[in-house]
């Protein structure tokens, strides 16, 4: 089979789950926005000034936009209330900074949970147009909707089950982990029904303690895959295994996966196995730890810009740049005075008369709960913080005396170019990490899509 590499940018809608809409080749404005006026010396405490990073230049907005400055007046109709921003150039770029790290070896984009969140089609295709020669994800089902969306290339899925289609998989193309012998088994019986052998990647257990075989099982799996391979009905292409504490740079555990890991594929080749690569990095490995590089890496959160690995410099530190930007529109906006409970529980109460602004997206729409009272946002170049409780569709923010009028943005997170939030300062918020903060965006906001051009839209 032939793969080929599709045409660079070109923008397509992901149906895994996400609402998504088309734009053109624009970048949203660099600039603070609207909010005419400056900072109130009142302001409440969680206000806090800040200045906004310098911009990139940005391609002027044919026809306008629904996210021009609104002067007051009513949006157009089908203005959505909150969007999630795609920019396609800056997950090119961050592919083409972790083929450079990777050197020799390839790179495999991970685009599981619908691509982190950010469409899983149009960030395959954006990947693999930076440089990636393989796309990864974790269950057949979406290995299979990226082969029939028309996403070239070489693709593996390793989270499986028994009762997954592994005869449409191998029909496909799709390449397949196998941990266990009843996978080999599974995968064996896939290419007797659709005549073609499937290609196989042997999954280890070298001290994660999730996936593959461990070291008592593994002599196993490799001689049931090597009597296969030899009956012509598997190609066992690859030995791969996972890192428990790659984040962490310099931890003895990483080490002692290393010897396993080549304990495990010095074993398969004396079984008669000659596999194409060896992969066992994720993003932070690729990224500081070079001696685990092999033959691939499969980088998944550093696709999208952020950082998989402490550090104070954030993304900029490692050479990326975030993807997404997520915004809302004001709904609602009042004058309220001292000692107004807000939003459930009255956990917040003004501490003096101020302005609140309603932003319609809640725990439905991915914004953590966790985040009550914590969660950062920017409003008319001023960062503020959530006022109460986050709620299923809606959470407030206290404004102090900043202007503002329904439609205004707010911003929730991004690159920072404005001095917006990033996601890591919502992880921070909620205790959790930046991966969950991107890929919990929901359905109900639509993603939309800079940096490319439009050529496919389903």
């Amino acid at each position: 089979m032939t793969f080929g590499i599709p045409r660079e940018a070109e923008i397509a809608v992901a149906g895994h789950g996400a609402a998504a809409t088309a734009v053109a080749d624009v970048r949203p404005p660099a600039g603070p926005g609207a909010a005419a006026g400056g900072a109130n010396p009142a302001a409440p405490p969680e206000a806090a000034p800040v200045a906004p990073a310098a911009a990139r230049p940005v391609a002027p907005q044919a026809g306008g936009s629904a996210f021009d400055d609104h002067g007051g007046e009513p949006f157009g109709a089908g203005t959505p209330h909150a969007q999630a921003r795609i920019d396609l150039a800056a997950i090119r770029a961050n592919v083409s900074r972790l083929c450079d790290a990777a050197g020799s070896a390839e790179v495999m984009a991970v685009v599981k949970a619908d691509g982190y969140g950010h469409g899983m089609v149009a960030a395959a295709r954006a990947a693999l147009a930076g440089g990636a020669t393989w796309v990864g994800v974790a269950g057949m089902r979406e290995a299979l909707a990226l082969r029939a969306a028309g996403v070239p290339g070489r693709l593996l899925a390793w989270l499986l089950t028994p009762g997954d289609d592994w005869n449409a998989a191998v029909a496909a193309g799709v390449e397949l982990s196998a941990g266990a012998e009843w996978a080999v088994r599974a995968a064996v019986r896939a290419a007797h029904a659709v005549g073609r052998p499937a290609r196989l990647h042997l999954e280890a257990e070298t001290g994660l303690g999730r996936g593959g075989a461990t070291a008592g099982d593994w002599p196993t799996l490799v001689d049931t895959a090597a009597r296969a391979e030899a009956a012509g009905s598997v190609q066992v292409v690859g030995v791969w295994s996972h890192l428990a504490r790659a984040d962490e740079p310099g931890h003895p555990g990483c080490d002692r996966q290393l010897a396993n890991f080549r304990n495990a594929a010095e074993l398969a080749r004396r079984a008669g196995l000659t596999p194409e690569v060896l992969h066992l990095s994720n993003s932070a490995a690729t990224l500081t730890l070079p001696e685990a590089r092999f033959d691939l890496v499969r980088p998944g959160l550093a696709v999208y810009g952020l950082s998989p690995v402490p550090g104070p410099g954030g993304p900029a530190e490692l050479g990326l740049r975030p993807a997404m930007t997520l915004t809302a529109r004001l709904a609602s906006v009042k004058r309220v005075p001292a000692g107004h409970g807000v939003s459930y529980g009255h956990r917040y109460r003004t501490p003096r008369e101020t302005t609140l602004g309603l932003v319609p997206v809640g725990y439905a729409d991915g914004v953590p709960r966790h985040a009550s009272e914590a969660g950062p946002v920017l409003v008319a170049g001023r960062r503020h913080r959530v006022a109460g409780t986050v709620c299923m569709d809606q959470f407030v923010v206290d404004l102090g005396d900043v202007p503002a009028t329904p439609g205004d943005e707010v911003v929730l997170f991004g690159p920072g170019d404005r001095g917006e939030p990033g996601a890591q300062d919502w992880a921070r918020a909620a205790h959790t990490i930046s991966h969950e903060i991107v890929t919990r965006i929901g359905a109900r906001v639509p993603r939309t899509y800079t940096g490319g051009t439009i050529s496919d839209a389903h």
